[in-house]
């Protein structure tokens, strides 16, 4: 890694290429910087640059394989995996400053935008053309397109519309030696290699989009979504499983428990029920003849399985106080701690009541308050480990149940991650899914597209056994697990 000195010169040569005040190195500015929403391993850059298009992008990498700098991508910083922190230190590159719409074909149906514009840019851009873009993760109104990318998100409507990957039709990429190119096309389909659906869900450790062509959705004839209350998650859990076996594919079907229920009356008051063990939000989507036989069955399950209350939105005021209980759980957790320590297993969708029930027992046993969320229709938990991060203890015992719980999913038929990725967080688990083999070919993978190592450095694959030797700076999971 440079010196000092060397770092001041590198710091003047990279605003001439993306201007003096897109170069930040004050120690406070960095702090911004040192993690992403996965709050728990911090590590500051070097340097942090925002460069403002496809060629600055492209010059910024070269400059880094010149000094032998690792690099790191970043868009708003909403992911849950630790994907933009800068384990290895040098370059955070950031690319909010990237956040123009460069056109919306109505015909085609679809936008090509660069990858610092956000989800709802692009859905509000498209509305004009009774359009939008379908993947809406909770963070949609701050998520970027490149970090959706990155991390393949999803959201509550991936149950009807599927990831992000169903969306990407073409990317423009700079690969981790600086060099720009494009993967896929204008239409979605293409002969040979599928390279676009390798890089969807690389996590920014193969190269940095910079523009996107998005395919668009028309906006749904019509939208009914209900709300209901249950005695119990469980019994919230075989509502949503009778559902789906009456072969009804809702738009979206997500629960939250009690206590994240309280926890978003507390805070935003929006008149819900805390006395219910969980909360069901379900929303149809189509032309209205198919919608009025789908509710009659939605409301047949959730009957059967003791719903307290249906109640459907009459307006579209009503349906988005509705969805804040989801969309805005998050935020809530504040109320209860000032740190939450978000998971995002995956269960078939049939163990959901028996993962609930040891999750549950994990939290007791680790004597720690865990709130869940849940994509009920795909089985993609959120189970939210809630606890401040200045109890050493406290920390240590929220990193091993968070390891359970993932055990758990694995164990149910599940997997690691539905959407927020591996990150820092989930590398030491990646050997409970894969055999030495399947992670020896995906390193493989790696290495073809990033011979110097350099390219988001310490994602994705099991650590090595020393931080020292690796260079990686000393992360707090790192430390629990090898004593680094």
């Amino acid at each position: 890694m440079p010196t000092k000195e060397n770092w001041q010169a590198i710091a003047q040569e990279l605003k001439t290429i993306v201007g003096e005040r897109n170069v930040l190195n004050d120690p406070v500015d960095l702090a911004l910087y040192d993690c992403d929403a996965e709050t728990l391993d911090q590590a500051k850059p070097d340097l942090v640059v925002l460069p403002g298009s496809s060629d600055e992008v492209e010059q910024v990498v070269r400059l880094a394989n010149r000094h032998k700098i690792p690099f790191t991508p970043r868009g708003a910083g909403t992911g849950l995996s630790g994907g933009a922190t800068t384990v290895m230190g040098g370059l955070s590159i950031v690319l909010s400053r990237m956040n123009r719409i460069l056109c919306v074909d109505a015909t085609e149906m679809t936008c090509v935008a660069q990858v610092g514009a956000t989800n709802s840019s692009i859905s509000r851009a498209a509305a004009q053309f009774g359009l939008h873009f379908a993947p809406d993760p909770s963070s949609q109104n701050a998520s970027t397109i490149g970090g959706n990318i990155a991390e393949n998100a999803g959201g509550p409507h991936t149950l009807k519309y599927g990831m992000t990957t169903d969306h990407v039709l073409a990317v423009k990429f700079v690969m981790p030696d600086g060099e720009l190119t494009a993967f896929g096309g204008a239409t979605s389909c293409r002969l040979g290699i599928d390279w676009l659906g390798l890089i969807v869900g690389s996590e920014g450790t193969l190269g940095i989009a910079t523009e996107a062509t998005l395919r668009l959705m028309p906006l749904p004839q019509q939208v009914l979504t209900m709300l209901s209350y249950f005695p119990s998650v469980e019994a919230g859990g075989q509502a949503v499983s009778d559902i789906v076996a009456a072969g009804i594919i809702p738009a979206a079907m997500e629960m939250i428990d009690q206590l994240t229920l309280t926890a978003v009356e507390e805070t935003y008051k929006l008149g819900f029920e805390t006395a219910h063990g969980a909360l069901l939000i379900v929303e149809l989507e189509g032309p209205e003849l198919g919608i009025a036989s789908q509710r009659i069955i939605v409301e047949r399950c959730l009957e059967k399985n003791g719903a307290v209350r249906i109640t459907w939105a009459r307006d579209d005021h009503e349906r988005k106080r509705m969805w804040k209980a989801r969309k805005g759980a998050f935020g809530a957790y504040g109320k209860i701690a000032p740190h939450a320590y978000v998971l995002d297993g995956v269960i078939p969708r049939s163990s959901l009541s028996e993962a609930i029930s040891k999750i549950r027992a994990i939290g007791d046993a680790y004597e720690l308050t865990i709130a869940n969320i849940y994509h009920a229709g795909d089985g993609n938990l959120h189970p939210c480990l809630l606890y401040h991060r200045d109890n050493e203890d406290e920390v240590k015992r929220v990193l091993i149940a968070a390891r359970e719980i993932l055990q758990v999913c694995v164990e149910l038929g599940g997997t690691l991650s539905g959407e927020h990725g591996i990150g820092i967080e989930k590398a030491l688990e990646m050997p409970s899914v894969f055999a030495p083999e399947d992670l020896a070919f995906m390193s493989t993978i790696k290495r073809s597209f990033d011979i110097s190592g350099l390219c988001n450095p310490g994602k994705i694959f099991p650590n090595p056994k020393s931080c020292g030797e690796s260079g990686m700076r000393p992360l707090a999971r790192l430390k629990l697990a090898s004593s680094c």
